[in-house]
């Protein structure tokens, strides 16, 4: 796959860094970027030697949300050109949000709009403590709809109707505060602790990580009843049978490490 918009590496132990690569324009995203990047997720998932994903920025500022020029080009067309382009960052979104590998993103300086849609779809989000975020659509007239099941889910209804109405910068101690972020560090520190949550995340089974997701994604928000009881003892019943989950207790058993951790 030709990249224009971003950067992939994946290491040997096969995390993949995908690394947005327009710093010129603050890591603005248009719709072939968003192209881009949906190809991308497609091939890493679609990847058995990937086992977790690392979203990260080159430049100033991790993405200042859409891109001017397409925004203004999105201006003069008309609502079912609207609409398609629409579904191209809503399936950007959902693919992120339902990767089956953990991901991990990365932020420094500025993320703005739809660039928050990205930190909300990642299982964890790291900052550096002098990042910024700011849902500003409403600014320009405009709302955060697609990327708004996401936000509103890592920040809840109340502080939704805040953040939305108001499109007020906040800080990243805020961002941790509201529950978009997990951790803020000093910039010289986000690589850092990224790999403390690699390596904890390499010991972990890929096929129960996956699992897990899969779990949450099924049940959160559910009322508990008859459906979602059935829906975790299978859960469970499923995992346990596996090759991986059986293979991770009887590790666990004979007190050794399970296959798809390292020797080193």
């Amino acid at each position: 796959m030709n990249l224009i918009y971003t950067e992939v590496s994946i290491d040997t132990r096969g995390v993949a860094t995908l690394t947005l690569n327009r710093p010129e324009v603050h890591n603005a995203f248009d719709d072939k970027m968003i192209a881009e990047l949906i190809g991308i997720l497609d091939n890493l998932a679609a990847d058995d030697s990937v086992r977790i994903l690392v979203l990260k920025a080159n430049g100033k500022n991790f993405s200042a949300g859409a891109d001017l020029n397409w925004m203004r080009a999105m201006a003069d067309k008309d609502y079912q050109q609207n609409l398609d382009d629409a579904d191209e960052l809503a399936e950007l979104m959902h693919k992120l949000d339902r990767f089956s590998k953990p991901s991990i993103a990365l932020v420094q300086g500025a993320a703005f709009g739809g660039a928050i849609g990205l930190v909300a779809c990642c299982d964890i989000a790291i900052a550096a403590d002098d990042a910024s975020f700011c849902l500003s659509e409403v600014k320009i007239g405009l709302v955060p709809a697609v990327i708004s099941p996401y936000v509103m889910r890592a920040l809840g209804e109340r502080q939704s109707r805040r953040y939305f109405i108001t499109a007020e910068r906040f800080s990243a101690n805020t961002a941790l505060n509201l529950g978009l972020l997990h951790q803020v560090v000093t910039k010289n520190q986000l690589d850092e602790s990224a790999e403390h949550f690699i390596q904890n995340l390499l010991l972990n089974s890929p096929a129960a990580i996956k699992a897990a997701k899969t779990l949450i994604h099924n049940i959160y928000n559910r009322k508990i009843g008859n459906n979602v009881i059935a829906h975790t003892t299978q859960a469970i019943a499923e995992i346990r049978v596996s090759e991986q989950g059986q293979e991770g207790l009887t590790a666990f058993l004979n007190k050794r490490k399970p296959n798809w951790q390292s020797e080193e």
